[in-house]
């Protein structure tokens, strides 16, 4: 018995609407696959490891804000040129610029005064404190204490930083009559009171470095402080009575005085492991 003749249609061929035939390359021309629907998108290849990122916009616009007061020699304090002048030196958008400054001013190159005018900013770690103690109250909620890695951070510089301390003092420093000799008495006398006070405390830290001179060290200090003075409510009491707290700082203070560097380090780590027992409690 003879097979039937089965007719082989060519797949990729496909008359249209007149009668005429259309490739599958056409087809892919009017933007459809082979089942006449839209093709794919095709999505956005990223760029090559090691290739750079070009800037945006706005980062060009800060980057030639930051190169003006540079070229002009401008220091932290001084006037700015207003909006208007930049428009014309720089030659950008009324939006760009606004962008740009914005994103300057929340890193503290430029301080904006409504009414008064844009200034170069003033070195601060604000933003800093801002987000380690977001992070470091989102750690707690996840019941973890990422807090003490900062304090851990603070006690190395500190039991560094006092050595240095001790061993660039001059002995010129009237014992009786200096700030720190003034913030110990009145810790103490708060202590006696009830509770040392959180201005007095931080006030005591930052005059322990102040010999060296570096502001840099005082704010990174004062930034930890702060940070940690920001959650120490959520750490529930300290182990440690008012009057333990102004003892331990005052084993600090004769240390220094009396130039002992491995007694003020010692001193230190003392008073350090208060902080480090109650932050060691469960969250």
């Amino acid at each position: 018995m003879t097979k039937p003749h089965r007719l082989t249609v060519n797949q990729d061929w496909h008359p249209d609407s007149s009668g005429a035939a259309t490739s599958s390359a056409n087809r892919s021309l009017r933007g459809q696959d082979g089942r006449g629907n839209p093709p794919a998108k095709r999505r956005a290849t990223p760029p090559a490891a090691g290739m750079a990122r070009r800037p945006s916009r706005t980062e060009e616009v800060q980057q030639q804000i930051k190169q003006l007061i540079l070229e002009r020699g401008l220091t932290a304090g001084d006037p700015m040129p207003t909006e208007l002048d930049l428009l014309d030196e720089i030659n950008v958008s009324r939006n760009s610029l606004r962008e740009a400054l914005k994103a300057l001013q929340a890193v503290g190159i430029v301080e904006i005064r409504h009414g008064f005018g844009m200034y170069v900013g003033t070195m601060s770690l604000v933003s800093l404190v801002d987000e380690l103690t977001f992070h470091g109250l989102m750690s707690l909620q996840a019941g973890r204490n990422d807090l003490r890695h900062l304090v851990q951070i603070r006690e190395v510089l500190e039991c560094g930083l006092i050595q240095e301390v001790i061993r660039r003092d001059t002995g010129e420093a009237d014992p009786d009559g200096d700030e720190l000799t003034e913030v110990m008495a009145r810790m103490e006398a708060e202590a006696r009171a009830g509770g040392v006070t959180p201005e007095t405390d931080k006030r005591f830290h930052e005059l322990l470095y102040e010999p060296l001179g570096n502001p840099l060290v005082i704010q990174l200090l004062s930034a930890f402080w702060e940070v940690y003075h920001a959650l120490h409510a959520e750490l529930g009491e300290a182990d440690e009575t008012p009057v333990e707290i102004a003892a331990r700082h005052r084993r600090v203070f004769d240390a220094v005085r009396a130039g002992d560097v491995a007694e003020s380090v010692a001193a230190l780590t003392e008073h350090f492991s208060g902080i480090r027992r109650r932050l060691d409690r469960p969250v």
